[in-house]
């Protein structure tokens, strides 16, 4: 009997590390927090000395284990994703957080654009070449680029955009070589890709990446976006909003603490995004008095595949009303929708 209960003991503990450890192909998520962003966006020479504060929203997402999810399953604030409704097809772990931190870096390229387009100061966009997402397993880059990679030049193409890049591939064959020059961890490196094609994903030769242009914006006063290692899009509307609270001499708070959410799209529209329902609860915990959320429009072909989508706004308000907050849900289309409200909002 003493023999055995040190086996039973070693069971138990096994048992423990797997429900407590084990990653399965699923994802929680459950409300993040709120960040004033005032120590996040520094303009140079910009006004900070307002009453009220601008916050971004985060939600927390992790991978599932079997105890985190089967706790997940009895709590009305966290939510359970499949792993093919976070991760994009062939996208692994390493490739998704890539993509996440630069939506973010998008987010804050439209911020600072729209800002200062709506502040009427001047401001310059430059190309710097193309960012890449993944690497297809197989294809001519696998093994040589990775996620996160800017390639600046190709062969002799100094000015990258998608539309160049199709038209000079286009012209190639399966083993043709291409020299790339690429931008990885703020090292340049020259790299040589043998073209390929990928049966079932790359018809004919190609790279084998996915990747997206990769734009700069130079402005007078210097913008600076620290926002370490906050991924995804959904900070825009926040960040645009600080940066012109900075550039403009008046306090556009009016004194009160604001919260929000809503990707911020190159025109000023306030787009889409995830998890606003758990953001509620963040900015209820963080005192928030008033919240934006995108009035978004879903199109018809969407609302026949998926009866029961509802807009930003309307998630926020069935999050507030179940959670009792006293918190303003203000629903905004644009920038301006945003800025008319601030602007008509007294004084607290």
């Amino acid at each position: 009997m003493k023999k055995i209960k040190p086996i039973i003991l070693l069971f138990v503990v096994v048992i423990i590390l797997v429900l407590g450890f084990y990653p399965m192909e699923s994802y929680i998520s459950r409300p993040g927090g709120a960040y004033e962003l005032t120590p996040f966006v520094e303009v140079d020479g910009g006004d900070k000395d307002d009453e009220g504060t601008f916050s971004l929203l985060t939600i927390a997402l992790s991978k599932a284990t079997p105890l985190t999810y089967a706790y997940a399953k009895v709590m009305d604030s966290q939510k359970i994703y499949k792993a093919n409704q976070i991760r994009q097809e062939d996208e692994d772990e390493e490739e998704y957080n890539v993509r996440q931190l630069k939506l973010m870096s998008d987010s804050q390229f439209n911020a600072i654009s729209v800002a200062f387009d709506r502040a009427k100061k001047p401001f310059t966009v430059i190309n710097h070449g193309i960012f890449i997402f993944n690497v297809i397993d197989g294809g001519g880059a696998d093994n040589i680029l990775k996620a996160g990679d800017k390639i600046l030049e190709m062969d002799e193409l100094t000015d990258l955009t998608g539309e160049i890049i199709a038209d000079y591939l286009a012209s190639k064959k399966e083993g043709d070589k291409i020299r790339l020059k690429v931008e990885r961890d703020g090292d340049e490196l020259t790299k040589e890709v043998t073209l390929k094609a990928v049966p079932g994903v790359l018809e004919k030769a190609g790279i084998g990446i996915s990747y997206t242009e990769n734009k700069v914006v130079e402005t007078t006063p210097v913008v600076e976006i620290h926002s370490e290692d906050i991924g995804g899009p959904s900070a825009g509307l926040m960040f645009t909003l600080e940066i012109l609270n900075q550039l403009l001499p008046e306090d556009i708070t009016k004194g009160y603490n604001i919260a929000g959410t809503g990707e911020m799209l190159p025109d000023g529209t306030v787009g889409r995004i995830g998890g606003i329902d758990l953001k509620v609860i963040a900015a209820d915990k963080k005192g928030a008095e008033i919240m934006f959320a995108p009035d978004d429009e879903i199109a018809e072909e969407i609302l026949a595949k998926n009866p029961d989508l509802i807009s930003n706004y309307e998630e926020a308000m069935k999050s507030a009303e179940k959670i009792g907050t006293n918190m303003k849900i203000v629903p905004v289309k644009t920038i301006d929708d945003a800025l008319a409200y601030l602007d008509k909002l007294e004084p607290k």
